[in-house]
């Protein structure tokens, strides 16, 4: 039995705590969160016992943690769990300082604990489906990846002021995603973006839409578009162009059912939130990290993995920020 110890009790730790309880072998053994309302909610559904986070990071009752709560807090629990020899699922972004994800990598190779960032997009069945077959050789080389991403309405502009912008708090998804699909390192960034959705996330000094173009040494391309706001759901899209063929991973829908009538065809709307469109994702990520943990497996994707994610949007940043293609490395 593997006995997690979940640090944050908002809304992705009650996603975490809905997986492990429909994993065999896996349990919740604590929670800890700074609101004790909320911990003692989860607990009560879990069983769990609340603990405060430090007790939790060191009790021998729990053999891993996941960490769920705000990115400030990422670097010194990353510190704390991995004294104390503790397995850590970390939520992204790891930190926003590319320095100080090093800093946690330094820590977490000293310590030998396994560790998964959780991008949990690349555990999607369709885009996981997607890679798999592109590993395979179905479409031969992989020239042009395509991602499109849009929310359905935009976060409240509290959130927005201490999200690290667009590029850290939502393409990191899709830039993570990207190095999923192309199969290489991209070498250079060139990043557009403005605020076409709400002025006041324009006036808190971020953007609600953008394109970014990564290129590999190779030649390959990625394109990611991002919106804020999309009236028709949740979109979540993916290509992969190759010398041989063409893969794609369209949205999830509400229902399969089509209607045709005098007016066209009708399709029901996406998926609303990525609540319900990442269910199964989110539970794959975690008997992922699960697994590894218990059999001592390589974890994917790793802490390195955070930090070229976040190399990534950072570059994408800059970018925008001197208006020319950023390079990496």
């Amino acid at each position: 039995m593997l006995r997690i110890g979940l640090l944050g009790c908002g809304r992705i730790g009650q996603v975490h705590a809905r997986s492990a309880t429909h994993l065999d072998g896996v349990s919740v053994a604590a929670v800890a969160d700074a609101f004790p309302e909320a911990a003692q909610a989860l607990a009560a559904k879990t069983g769990a016992t609340v603990m405060d986070p430090d007790a939790l990071i060191t009790s021998d009752q729990v053999d891993a943690v996941v960490i769920g709560t705000p990115t400030d807090t990422h670097y010194d629990l990353i510190h704390k769990a991995s004294a104390a020899g503790k397995a850590i699922f970390c939520e992204k972004p790891v930190d926003m300082s590319a320095d100080r994800i090093r800093e946690c990598i330094t820590a977490v190779e000293a310590a030998n604990v396994p560790f998964m960032t959780a991008f949990n997009r690349r555990f999607d069945p369709n885009f996981a489906n997607v890679q798999s077959r592109i590993k395979n050789g179905e479409i031969g080389d992989v020239e042009i990846v395509t991602i499109q991403s849009r929310d359905p309405s935009p976060p409240p502009i509290s959130y927005v002021k201490s999200s690290g912008g667009l590029f850290r708090d939502m393409m990191i998804h899709d830039l993570d995603m990207a190095r999923f699909l192309l199969g290489e390192e991209p070498i250079s960034v060139f990043a557009v973006g403005s605020s076409l959705v709400d002025p006041e996330i324009g006036k808190a000094g971020d953007i609600d839409t953008a394109a970014v173009t990564l290129t590999t040494a190779s030649g390959k391309i990625c394109q990611i578009s991002n919106s804020r706001r999309a009236t028709y759901g949740y979109d979540q899209r993916i290509e992969v162009h190759g010398s041989a063929g063409m893969l794609r991973a369209e949205n999830m829908l509400e229902n399969s059912v089509e209607v045709a009538n005098e007016a066209g065809f009708r399709r029901a709307p996406a998926q609303h939130f990525f609540l319900e469109r990442y269910e199964a994702a989110y539970a794959a990520e975690l008997k992922a990290f699960a697994d590894g943990v218990t059999q001592g497996t390589p974890i994917t994707p790793g802490i390195v993995d955070g930090l070229k994610a976040q190399l990534l949007a950072d570059a994408a940043a800059l970018s925008l920020e001197e208006k020319r293609m950023f390079s990496i490395g």
